[in-house]
């Protein structure tokens, strides 16, 4: 009698979403679970801390790979395209995604900040039991409900970051670690940055230029560009399309999502500008990408 041949379950993978890390530029979010394959690679704008709990875990970031096995903390820049290829079956990871504003808050060298926001990926290995329990913790304080122990969470994981100037780590990227970096901001700077970085984030999809972008942080517009250059590598137009095309790539997860309506809703004036600049991102059409997407589910 023929046995009749077993099919290997196919393995769960991740959908970005609307109520997801793409569609919710503000919203601050941390985790602690199992990891999931990407298809292809995501964008966010948020900063992304993940520690590998268990087992081990491959990324394809935009000009590297990395692999990370229990034990193991990065930290990376969501803004530029990457993904989660590859990862044990036990695998279990923690971290949180933040938004910009929480990372100008960080004390790191002002070169690790300038290679981060041009696409260099932190890696630690100088972690310890403590950090495990920490980040369920953490995790457990940030769940909706409870602002003070939020906001706890918060301060902590920005204070367990910034130890990592005092312990060993490494950047990994494909540019040359003798680039120029980026100039030291004192904490006025900082403040302004951060509150550039509020009103886009709350008006990204509204028409909304350098001007009104420096009047929300009360400075000149020219003196606006410039420091957010300086900071973040990124001019003030090239973040504003960051999160509109983190939003946009959430709405073209739907079935039944039209380019030009998604266009629309995400801020571009027109349908040109947005194929012009999601195909700088993602190196595809809009279109492209939502029919591999919908089409691999």
């Amino acid at each position: 009698m023929k046995l009749a041949e077993s099919k290997m379950p196919e393995r769960p993978f991740y959908q970005p979403g609307a109520s997801s890390v793409e569609g919710l530029p503000l919203l601050l979010q941390m985790f602690h679970t199992n990891p999931l394959v990407m298809l292809k690679p995501h964008w966010h704008a948020q900063v992304e801390v993940n520690f590998i709990v268990r087992g081990s875990v491959h990324y394809r970031m935009n000009d590297h790979e990395i692999s990370l096995s229990a034990g193991e903390m990065c930290l990376f820049w969501g803004g530029l395209p990457h993904q989660m290829d590859d990862l044990s079956d036990d695998a279990i990871y923690a971290g949180a995604h933040l938004p910009l504003v929480h990372f100008f808050r960080l004390h790191l060298p002002t070169d690790i900040r300038h290679r981060l926001m041009t696409g260099a990926t932190l890696v630690t290995s100088a972690t310890d039991q403590s950090d495990n329990h920490n980040f369920e913790r953490w995790n457990r304080y940030a769940r909706p409900g409870d602002q003070a122990k939020a906001e706890h969470a918060v301060n902590e994981l920005l204070l367990r970051l910034e130890r990592v100037r005092f312990e060993p780590y490494r950047l990994v990227s494909a540019t040359p670690t003798d680039q120029e970096t980026g100039s030291p901001f004192d904490q006025q700077s900082s403040r302004n940055v951060g509150r550039m970085c509020d009103f886009i984030a709350e008006n990204f999809l509204y028409d909304i230029d350098c001007v009104n972008i420096a009047a929300a942080a009360d400075i000149h517009p020219k003196y606006a560009m410039s420091l957010f250059k300086k900071s973040t590598g990124m001019t003030l137009n090239e973040y504003v399309n960051l999160l509109r095309l983190s939003y946009a790539q959430a709405l073209l997860m739907h079935q039944d999502a039209n380019v030009l309506r998604v266009a629309m809703d995400s801020g571009f004036g027109s349908l040109s500008a947005f194929n012009k600049s999601f195909r700088k991102l993602a190196g595809m059409s809009p279109s492209d990408f939502r029919r591999g997407v919908t089409g691999a589910r």
